[in-house]
């Protein structure tokens, strides 16, 4: 039972049958691998988290990036590692498979399932709100029925909410046409969020009062610690880039830059906001305008003209974010059924578009359908707490690999082994005991489900069970 269930792949075997399979594109860069990681990252984050960290830590928010960014930094440090030693398509699914063992690696990949599916939906949900607003400055409306999922919205009957479908069915189209064609759209839309940003901070910095940062942590170390918890969110998504590995040119050597450059170029724009924003207006005054405070602070500053950009930067990147998480989903998944732990058909590849054109489709339409008729409540922190999971894990396998193969050839070397990966661990868990019960419940449950899925049908189906079966 324990070969059966810990069975491994072999690092070496793994990457010469994704060099001989004749697959996906090799199109990404470092530059390209930057801006994914960028275009996963700065989102709802900047734009609306900034506003409920502010009111738990203050001024303080700034620190509590930092807290939230040095647990990613850690784990960023480790994916980075797997990234250039195991460049191939499933992030820490694949990492698992290859220390921990299939069982492990089964639980991981669903628990991707999770956190990447719902994260979309979530985001699909934010993003139809901000469009409706920005159509609404227009003079149009749409019709109350198509606005939002069913009773989402008290006092309003609610059926379906039609911008959040479509947008995310307008991303899988993209998607299934091809990487090239993905990250073209991407990088211009993350040059856009990003000047939207860097604009905001050079207006706003004119209009910083200091005496608005007093006191610097009016909840103690308590509320920067819970705000951390809450703003940990805003990072998600780094990991994306790690399923691109076998889309990257030279991924032992892009993939980990890509990684690293792209969590701390977001990590100093999120202190830099949170610092200007809490400068410009006093963060009790934030309540009750949680959902956007940048253009708030851009407000009460007497710059409402370009309050109107900061909601199109909002748009433009949330539907990036939108874009890179259903991209790695779909990478996940094609490497969980070339492994046969899924069928067969969510791994074939378009002869034109070379990507894995079925399961784009199979899991937009799901994830277009959970935010249009799904009221998104908890979706948030179960979107956490699976990545916080996946986060630990990848730690956990870097410490393993280490002493189970020291000799395997590392592009990149995740500094001071085990203790930056303990770090990682600790942190991540740290954060996991912040969020609610009801969300460990929730959690739990979907990784039962998994584990019946596992028993009754992959374990057998599995690609190493036919190769021992031979």
């Amino acid at each position: 039972m324990e070969v059966d269930l810990f069975r491994k792949k072999n690092v070496r075997s793994l990457i010469d049958t994704s060099r001989r399979n004749k697959g996906l594109k090799r199109e990404l860069g470092v530059w390209d691998l930057t801006l994914l990681g960028i275009g996963a990252i700065i989102g709802t984050g900047i734009f609306v988290l900034t506003g409920t960290g502010a009111l738990k830590a203050g001024p303080g928010l700034m620190l509590s990036f930092v807290i939230a960014g040095l647990a990613c930094a850690f784990s960023a440090l480790a994916y980075a590692e797997f990234a250039s030693t195991v460049p191939v398509s499933g992030s820490v699914y694949t990492y698992s498979y290859v220390t921990l063992g299939e069982l492990v690696a089964w639980i991981i990949g669903w628990d991707l399932v999770l956190e990447y599916l719902l994260a979309v939906s979530a985001v699909s949900s934010g993003w139809s709100g901000y469009f409706q607003s920005l159509l609404g400055g227009f003079g149009l409306k749409l019709p109350d029925a198509l606005t939002a999922a069913p009773g989402a919205v008290p006092g309003k009957t609610t059926l379906f909410n039609l911008p959040a479908f479509l947008i995310v069915m307008l991303i899988t189209l993209l998607l299934s046409r091809g990487i090239k064609e993905s990250k073209r759209v991407n990088n211009v839309m993350v040059l856009i969020k990003v000047g939207v940003v860097l604009l905001f901070i050079l207006i706003g910095v004119f209009y910083v009062k200091p005496t608005n940062w007093q006191p610097f942590a009016p909840f103690g170390t308590q509320g920067i610690f819970t705000a951390a918890a809450v703003v940990f969110s805003a990072y998600l998504g780094f990991d994306a880039v790690s399923a691109a590995a076998e889309e990257a040119r030279d991924p032992a050597r892009t993939l980990p830059r890509g990684l690293l450059y792209s969590l701390g170029i977001c990590t100093l724009l999120y202190m830099v906001v949170s610092a200007i924003m809490t400068g410009i207006i006093p963060y009790q005054q934030i309540r009750g305008h949680e959902d956007h405070p940048v253009s708030l602070a851009l407000q009460i500053a007497g710059q409402n003209w370009f309050a109107a950009f900061i909601d199109l930067g909002a748009i433009v990147g949330m539907t990036t974010v939108m874009l890179v998480i259903l991209y790695a989903q779909t990478r996940v998944a094609f490497a969980m059924s070339r492994d046969g732990l899924l069928p067969k058909w969510f791994s074939r590849v378009h002869e034109k578009y070379r990507t894995p054109y079925s399961v784009t489709w199979l899991l937009g339409i799901v994830a277009g359908l959970i935010g249009a008729l799904v009221p998104i409540t908890q979706i948030a922190e179960l979107v956490n707490i699976g990545t916080l999971f996946a986060f630990i894990m990848v730690s956990v396998s870097v410490i393993i690999l280490r002493k189970t193969q020291p000799d395997l050839p590392r592009g990149f070397r995740c500094p001071a082994v085990p203790f930056v990966p303990a770090a990682s661990i600790v942190l991540c868990a740290f954060l996991m005991s912040q969020l609610l019960w009801i969300t460990w419940a929730a959690f739990l449950i979907w990784l039962t489900i998994g584990l019946i899925v596992y028993f009754t049908y992959s374990r057998k189906h599995s690609a190493l069970n036919a190769s021992k079966a031979h």
